[in-house]
């Protein structure tokens, strides 16, 4: 007895995934400071996650920055360890 997985997709995505790029790498004018917690604030999710690289486009330089002053930023509670309660 053959178990089947339904009908085999072939060839490419239906959807085209467009290449993110660095935002830090295109304009130099950015900087990563563990002092400006309003752009910090974008990297990191509603429950204080730090978002990672793949979805937020990043190059790995930048997000080990990143995440450092994200790190930095916890210590001195500019930024929240943790986010708002779910109930």
């Amino acid at each position: 007895m053959s178990y089947s997985r339904g009908p085999q997709k072939g060839g490419r995505n239906k959807y085209y995934q467009r290449r993110k790029i660095c935002r830090f790498c295109v304009d130099s004018e950015l900087e990563i400071n563990y002092k400006n917690p309003k752009a910090l604030k974008q990297f990191i999710t509603e429950r204080g996650k730090i978002i990672p690289r793949r979805i937020t486009g990043t190059c790995a330089k930048h997000q080990r920055k990143l995440g450092l002053a994200i790190k930095q930023a916890r210590q001195i509670a500019l930024l929240p360890f943790v986010g708002k309660a779910m109930h």
